[in-house]
C-alpha cells in the first residue's frame, strides 16, 4: 500500500504526539515527578514522527515479513536516534542522553536493548499503527482534514523555531515568535500536568547531561562537514573501483559501476563510508568482530533503503539480487551483507586512519579552494545525473522531449550512453 503526502503527514504528527505522551508518562512515573521529554515546547517528539514516516516509506513492502520488518525497523530507528543525538550535541556541545553504562552501546547514543525496542515498535507501527492512523484521519470531513494538517504544520514550525531560539539564547532576535512559542509551552504544560516552566529549565530537568558545565565535557576530535565530504569522495571512488574489479573477476567483464554520469563515483559507497565513519569513529578501537557485525547489519539495512529510494525517485532498479540465495526482495542478500561487514572492518581498522591523515594534509596544502571546487563539481554532476536519469526513464515510458533542456539532455545522454553508464538499471 502506498500513502499520499497528506496521509504521511498525518502519520508524522500522530507518532510525534503519541511518542510525546508515552515518553512524558514513562519519565514522570520513573522520576515520580512531571517530566516533559519533548525537545520543543509543544506536545511533540518529532524524532519519532520522522522515524515512523521513514519506516512507512521504506519498509512498507516488508509488512508481511515480520523478521525482516523487525530488523529493518531496528536498523533505521537506531541510525535515526544516533543522528538526532549527534545533532543535539552539536547544538549545545553536550550529550542529551547517554547509554555509555549499558552494554553494546555505540557512542553512548544507541544501545542494543533500545534498538530491539525500536524494532518491535517499528514492526507494530508498519503492520498495525499506520492503518489505524490513516483510517482515523479519513473519518474526518475533507475540509477539516486539510485545515488540521495546515494548522499542525504551522504550530510545529513556530514550535521548533521558538525552541531553537531558546536553546541558542537568541530570544531577542524574534521576540514575537518567542512569545508565541512560550504561549504554546504554557498550553502544553497545562495540558500535561498543570505546570509551567522555562524551556531551559525543562531541558535541564529532563536531560541533566545537557546542562552540565562546559568544563566537564570531554574534548574530542569532531568530524566536520569538510571531513565528511572528503570521506564521501574517497569512499565513492574506492567503492566504484572495488565494484568494477569485483564484476571483472566474477562476471568476466568490465562494466561501469558509477552512480554519476561524470567520473568514477559510487554515491551509495560514498554515503556508506561517511555514515559508518561518523557512527563508529569513536569506536574504532572496538574488536574486529564487533565492527563486523555492526557493519553487516547496518550495511544491509542501508543498501535496502538505497534500493527503495532510487526506485521511488527514478523508477528504476539499479541492482537485483533475486538470483542469489538468501536475498530479500532482490534488494539485499546475505553474502553482500557480510561484505558490508568486512568492508567496515577494513575501513575502520586499516584505511580510515590513513584517509584521516590524507584529508588533513590536503586541507593544509590547498586550504578551502580544492574542497570548494570539488563540491561544486559533484553538485553539478549529481544534478546532471538526476536529469539524465529522469529523461532515461521518461523515454522508456514513451515520453518525448517538450522543453529545450530535455532535448539537450536526450542528445548528450541518449539510451546507448545511459546503458553503458548504468548497465544493470531495470525499468519498473
Amino acid at each position: 500500500m502506498s500513502y499520499t503526502y497528506d496521509e504521511l503527514a498525518a502519520i508524522f504528527f500522530a507518532y510525534s504526539f503519541l511518542a510525546w505522551v508515552a515518553e512524558t508518562a514513562v519519565a514522570t512515573v520513573k522520576e515520580k515527578d512531571f517530566r516533559n521529554r519533548g525537545f520543543a515546547a509543544g506536545p511533540f517528539c518529532f524524532l519519532y514522527g520522522f522515524t515512523g514516516t521513514l519506516l512507512t516509506v521504506f519498509l512498507q513492502e516488508l509488512k508481511n515479513d515480520r523478521l525482516f520488518l523487525f530488523l529493518g525497523s531496528m536498523a533505521v530507528a537506531t541510525v535515526a536516534e544516533w543522528s538526532a543525538g549527534k545533532l543535539l550535541e552539536g547544538m549545545k556541545r553536550h550529550k542529551w542522553w547517554d547509554y555509555s553504562g549499558k552494554r553494546w552501546n555505540i557512542d553512548g547514543y544507541v544501545c542494543l536493548q533500545y534498538s530491539l525496542l525500536w524494532g518491535l515498535l517499528g514492526l507494530l507501527a508498519v503492520r498495525h499503527g499506520n492503518g489505524l492512523i490513516v483510517g482515523a484521519y479519513h473519518i474526518l470531513p475533507g475540509f477539516l482534514k486539510s485545515a488540521l494538517l495546515w494548522a499542525l504544520f504551522a504550530v510545529c514550525l513556530i514550535d521548533v523555531s521558538g525552541s531553537l531560539l531558546s536553546v541558542f539564547h537568541l530570544e531577542h532576535t524574534l521576540p514575537r515568535l518567542f512569545r508565541w512559542n512560550r504561549g504554546l509551552q504554557g498550553w502544553t504544560y497545562r495540558l500535561a500536568a498543570g505546570l509551567s516552566e522555562h524551556m531551559e529549565r525543562r531541558i535541564g530537568r529532563s536531560y541533566p547531561l545537557a546542562v552540565q558545565g562546559r568544563e566537564e565535557a570531554k574534548e574530542e576530535k569532531r568530524l566536520g562537514f569538510v571531513q565528511l565530504f572528503w570521506l564521501f569522495l574517497i569512499g565513492s571512488v574506492l567503492g566504484d573501483v572495488t565494484e568494477t574489479v569485483f564484476c571483472r573477476v566474477t562476471a568476466g567483464a568490465w562494466m561501469s559501476r558509477s552512480s554519476l554520469v561524470w567520473g568514477p563515483f559510487s554515491v551509495v559507497w560514498g554515503l556508506a563510508v561517511a555514515l559508518v565513519t561518523a557512527l563508529l569513529h569513536k569506536e574504532k578501537d572496538k574488536q574486529e568482530h564487533q565492527i563486523f557485525w555492526i557493519g553487516s547489519f547496518l550495511g544491509g539495512a542501508y543498501e535496502y533503503i538505497c534500493s527503495v529510494f532510487t526506485e521511488l525517485l527514478f523508477g528504476k532498479v539499479f541492482w537485483d539480487y533475486s538470483g542469489m540465495p538468501f536475498n530479500l526482495g532482490g534488494r539485499i542478500n546475505l553474502l553482500y551483507c557480510l561484505f558490508w561487514g568486512i568492508a567496515a572492518v577494513v575501513w575502520m581498522k586499516g584505511l580510515y586512519p590513513r584517509a584521516e591523515k590524507l584529508i588533513d594534509w590536503i586541507q593544509r596544502k590547498t586550504g578551502r579552494a580544492l574542497t570548494a571546487a570539488l563540491m561544486a563539481f559533484l553538485a553539478l554532476d549529481i544534478a546532471v545525473s538526476a536529469l539524465a536519469l529522469a529523461r532515461y526513464d521518461a523515454r522508456a515510458n514513451g515520453q518525448g522531449p517538450k522543453h529545450a533542456w530535455e532535448r539537450a539532455v536526450d542528445e548528450r545522454f541518449d539510451d546507448a550512453r545511459m546503458e553503458r553508464i548504468y548497465p544493470n538499471a531495470i525499468v519498473q
